[in-house]
């Protein structure tokens, strides 16, 4: 396909659309608001250390300052504002939950309300901008259970299977929009002289075997037996159990994991641990996880928490947080195999039977 022939995401989204003959054309609407979130998110992004003259952080009531990652960056906070801005006010949404805001949040009364709920993470992995290194933002569509009316966290709390639509923004050397409406998945670049996403990937898959694995080693003492067990035998090459050898990654952003996960296949792992029984995982389920987890299962790869597919999980709170292990299909089902055969043959150890402190 040549350059000039490639679609843009709006003629994308009239195509999706026409499968669908009695479509509002709400959700098309609303993706498009998204993609100038995440255009004015890259401009910020890439003016790096000088700033963005046009984008000031403000103070926002409700932005989480107890965040794991420590208090929000100016370009976090800048991020989400933009992200609620750019999103509120055409009236395809009933409420946005961001993954800075420690409650969700209603449209205000001088828009009008639609339905559908967004959900997002505005910045992920806001601590590669001092070295440089990619980052993006996450987003989940859920449709809203009454539309009009003021939303309420149970309106969240939806499975990954009920999302209408996810995706997510790469701030690399190139921008990326990474999008999926149920009917597989696709990737849009930004093209800088025309202000537009073309499409230039049609068709991600995930391949189903990987020699590629991606995990934060620095934390392996905390790891339940199954996670050590997997990482053990990748590490030990072709020389171990595995037969062949194995390459290590690591970039510190969900975002560009997945992204390189999409496009060249592998395997990503953030397991829950033993730090915290209270939190058990790193990444939140519905502003991380899932999307994730909804575009990974579209392309033909496999989501799960080590126990159960991550799609499966009912969540129980706003910001409740799970492990994540993702990627191509065989090694995240051997992974899934090890926790059930810990749970087997050591089923009175009370820390990682299922019935655990742990459990999703």
């Amino acid at each position: 396909m040549q350059p000039s022939n490639r679609r843009t995401l709006t003629q994308y989204l009239i195509e999706q659309r026409r499968r669908f003959p009695g479509a509002s054309g709400e959700l098309n609407a609303l993706i498009l608001d998204v993609a100038l979130a995440c255009k004015s998110i890259a401009r910020a992004v890439a003016f790096g250390a000088l700033g963005d003259p046009a984008q000031r952080p403000a103070a926002v009531d409700g932005v989480l300052l107890d965040d794991p990652g420590g208090e929000p960056r100016p370009l976090d906070v800048v991020s989400h504002e933009i992200f609620l801005r750019t999103t509120g006010w055409l009236g395809t949404l009933s409420g946005q939950s961001s993954e800075r805001m420690d409650e969700v949040r209603q449209i205000p009364p001088e828009h009008p309300r639609g339905k559908y709920l967004l959900v997002f993470d505005p910045l992920d992995g806001s601590g590669n901008v001092d070295v440089n290194a990619s980052l993006g933002s996450l987003f989940s569509i859920l449709r809203a259970p009454e539309p009009g009316r003021d939303v309420t966290v149970q309106d969240f709390l939806q499975p990954g299977t009920q999302q209408v639509a996810a995706g997510y923004a790469i701030y690399g050397p190139a921008t990326m929009l990474v999008l999926s409406v149920g009917n597989g998945v696709v990737g849009f670049t930004l093209d800088p002289n025309l202000g537009e996403f073309r499409l230039t990937h049609d068709d991600l898959r995930v391949p189903a075997d990987t020699r590629e694995f991606a995990v934060n080693t620095g934390n392996s003492r905390h790891w339940e037996p199954p996670v050590k067990r997997y990482v053990d035998e990748c590490l030990a090459g072709r020389n171990g159990p595995r037969g062949r050898d194995f390459d290590m990654r690591w970039i510190a952003s969900t975002v560009a994991e997945t992204h390189r996960v999409l496009m060249r296949g592998g395997i990503f792992i953030m397991p829950r641990d033993a730090r915290d029984p209270a939190r058990p995982g790193a990444l939140r389920l519905l502003h991380e996880a899932n999307p994730i987890a909804f575009l990974v299962e579209q392309a033909g790869g496999r989501a799960s928490t080590g126990r159960q597919p991550v799609l499966g999980v009912r969540p129980s709170a706003l910001h409740q947080c799970i492990g994540l292990v993702f990627g191509s299909r065989s090694e995240v089902e051997r992974i899934e195999r090890y926790h059930r055969d810990t749970a087997t043959r050591d089923p009175g150890t009370p820390l990682f039977a299922e019935r655990s402190l742990f459990r999703d």
